[in-house]
């Protein structure tokens, strides 16, 4: 099979373009170079922007493409188009952000954001929205060859946000480790290397329709997981849970400072997203285990990534810095002398 990746050198699109060789497809990258350049022998990159020059794809064909860098309705639909007679199938990642209303776990039929402000193309205030409309100009342009993923949150290997790796990495540093009440608050996230060796089969599948993609399955506890971040690590980090009240009061960060953690019941239904349509297309999950060993160890390799609480203007990483993290385990500690 022919594969046309539009980005396809950082994140998922990197796992996606590995799964892809590994099925033995013929790969081809479009992006503008910027990041990761020659990263695959095997692979053809074609040099372009999705903003202004699509020039590189024109008069060519493949039998499917996979859209894991769209978030402008304008941008998607001016690569759509192109690709709409040269493409068989488009698969378009898209996010569970676009669902309005998290107070429950939505399904695939859930309600999704309208823009706040139309003809906005601020990504960063209006991410929900933009997805959701961008997914409707893939399917208006393919209709019935159209696949629409929305993963919750994506780990793993090469994952720049941090919001994951943090809690493997500030683990392993050892100390006190403050961490979120409530501890047995259920989780959701996917390897991205199981969300792109999935979305690979449907590609070949020529599966359409839309497809919640997170887990896993069944969900582990907050607990659970730092466990399993102790004992990958083998650390003798000392637990310190602290009580979801006290952090919010002190204006921490959810999501942010502190990865995985949700506190407002506005959000009760974040990591309760229905995946029962995926996992009966055959989405599997890693054991978790597997996930934050390989994460620790590239990140490891990497300290300069997504180090806990690194704080950068061009890649801020989640996590609290280690002078908040002291702050609030000392007043946390004096409150409960009172």
């Amino acid at each position: 099979m022919k594969v046309l990746v539009l980005g396809g050198t950082s994140f998922v699109g990197r796992h996606l373009v590995d799964a892809a060789l590994e099925r033995g497809h013929e790969v081809t990258v479009f992006n503008r170079g910027r990041t990761n350049p020659g990263l695959w022998r095997e692979v053809r990159e074609l040099r372009g922007d999705r903003d202004g020059d699509l020039s590189a794809l024109a008069g060519q064909r493949w039998d499917t493409v996979v859209d894991t860098s769209g978030y402008v309705p304008r941008v998607v639909r001016a690569s759509a188009e192109l690709l709409r007679d040269a493409v068989h199938h488009y698969t378009f990642i898209s996010s569970v952000s676009v669902y309005a209303d998290f107070r429950r776990g939505p399904d695939e039929t859930g309600a999704v954001e309208q823009p706040a402000d139309p003809g906005s193309e601020d990504v960063e205030q209006h991410y929900g929205a933009l997805k959701a409309e961008c997914e409707l100009v893939v399917q208006e342009v393919f209709h019935d060859a159209a696949l629409i993923i929305r993963p919750g949150l994506i780990v793993g290997p090469w994952d720049p946000t941090g919001r994951f790796t943090y809690w493997p990495a500030r683990i392993a540093l050892g100390g006190d480790v403050l961490v979120p009440e409530p501890r047995n608050l259920r989780l959701q996230f996917i390897d991205a290397r199981d969300l792109a060796a999935w979305v690979v089969r449907m590609a070949e599948e020529r599966a359409t329709g839309t497809y919640n993609a997170t887990g896993p399955v069944p969900r582990p506890t907050l607990e659970e997981l730092l466990e399993t971040c102790r004992r990958v690590a083998n650390s003798e980090a000392r637990l310190q849970w602290v009580a979801a009240e006290f952090l919010v009061k002190r204006g921490v960060d959810q999501f942010q400072e502190l990865p995985l953690w949700i506190a407002g019941p506005e959000f009760g239904g974040f990591m309760d997203i229905d995946v029962s349509n995926a996992v009966k297309a055959q989405l599997t999950f890693r054991p978790m285990e597997e996930t934050v060993s390989d994460t620790l160890v590239w990140n490891q390799a990497h300290p300069e990534w997504a180090a806990p609480g690194k704080q950068d203007v061009e890649r801020p990483a989640a996590g609290l810095s280690p002078e908040r993290e002291a702050q609030l385990l000392t007043e946390w500690n004096l409150s409960r002398q009172v």
